[in-house]
C-alpha cells in the first residue's frame, strides 16, 4: 500500500526560523567584549588622544603598505620579464647575453627599490 504523504503544518515550517530569532535575541551583549583592541599606528603613541595625529599615523601606515605592494608588483614584473626573455633565448629568438643583462639590471633595480622603500619607511615612521 502506498502511504499518503502529509504536508507539514505551518507551525513546523516556521519553527526553525522562530527558534533562530529567539536564540539570537537571547545572546548576551557581553560576547562582543572579547574582541581584540585596535592596533595603534606605528608612528603615534596609543594614548595621546590627538585624533589628527592618529589619522595621519594610519595614513602613513597605509603609505607603507602601498609602497610594499608597489615593490611586490615590481618584483613580479622583473621576474616575468626574465622568464619571457629566458623562453625567447631557448627558442633562439634572443641571445643568452640579453638574459644575463636583464637579470643583472633587474636585480639592481630591485635592490635600489628595496633601499628606497626602507629609507621611505624610516622617514614615515620617524625612525631615522
Amino acid at each position: 500500500m502506498q502511504e499518503k504523504q502529509t504536508r507539514p503544518s505551518s507551525f513546523t515550517r516556521r519553527a526553525p526560523a522562530g527558534l533562530t530569532a529567539l536564540a539570537a535575541a537571547s545572546v548576551p551583549f557581553q560576547t562582543m567584549a572579547g574582541l581584540p583592541t585596535q592596533t595603534p599606528p606605528t608612528s603615534v603613541s596609543a594614548g595621546s588622544g590627538d585624533w589628527l595625529n592618529l589619522i595621519l599615523g594610519y595614513i602613513g601606515d597605509a603609505g607603507l603598505v602601498a609602497g610594499l605592494a608597489i615593490a611586490v608588483i615590481g618584483f613580479l614584473y622583473v621576474s616575468y620579464a626574465g622568464y619571457q626573455k629566458f623562453n625567447e633565448a631557448r627558442q633562439n629568438r634572443a641571445e643568452w647575453g640579453e638574459v644575463i643583462t636583464l637579470a643583472i639590471v633587474g636585480a639592481g633595480l630591485l635592490m635600489i627599490s628595496s633601499f628606497l622603500l626602507t629609507e621611505a619607511s624610516n622617514v614615515i615612521t620617524g625612525t631615522i
